[in-house]
This record gives structure tokens, C-alpha cells and sequence, in this order.
């Protein structure tokens, strides 16, 4: 069963930036790409590091800790297209950001 949980405000991610949030003991990220959000799982698929940490460039995160790059918007990893990070679907409502669990 899946539902929806508030993760941040508009105004808290602007353009260029991201948050990361618990909701439900899971740690996703927030992402503001051009004024469109993404969310994913704030871990990494190689070895578990914090990608909310990470740099955060255009729609790509940079994992802090082995460099390994993601498109925040698909998920897929740039070097490694078979592996991928989870998604969540975004909704904006005024200026609440939610996710589906």
C-alpha cells in the first residue's frame, strides 16, 4: 500500500539545490532541477554512502565517497546503466513538496 508523506516546502529547495529529509525511518533526497523535483534514496547502490551529501550538479548526484554519479531524474547510474538508485514520485500542491511511499 502506498501514501503520500509532505518532505519540504518549495521555498525550502531552490533551483540547483538539494535536501535530504526522513520520513518513515527512510532518508530520501529532494531535488529542485530547473524548478521540477526529484526524490530518491539518500544511499547509494555501491557501498551505502550518503548521496544527500554528495555534489549536486545539473540532474546529476555525485556520491560522496566513491564518485559514482546518478541522473536524479531516472535514477540510472551514468557509469553504470544497470544499476540504479530508488525513485519516488514527486507532487506539488502550492508550496508542499510530497512523496509516494
Amino acid at each position: 500500500m502506498t501514501r503520500r508523506a509532505k518532505i519540504a516546502t518549495v521555498s525550502n529547495v531552490v533551483p540547483g539545490t538539494c535536501k535530504t529529509v526522513e520520513v518513515d525511518d527512510k532518508k530520501i533526497v529532494i531535488y529542485n532541477v530547473d524548478g521540477k523535483f526529484y526524490a530518491t534514496t539518500n544511499t547509494c547502490v555501491h557501498q551505502g554512502g550518503p548521496l544527500g551529501d554528495g555534489l549536486f550538479d545539473g540532474a546529476t548526484v555525485t556520491c560522496p565517497w566513491h564518485a559514482w554519479q546518478f541522473d536524479v531524474c531516472t535514477g540510472e547510474a551514468l557509469f553504470d546503466p544497470g544499476q540504479k538508485i530508488d525513485c519516488f514520485p514527486v507532487r506539488v500542491d502550492g508550496d508542499d513538496i510530497s512523496v509516494e511511499l
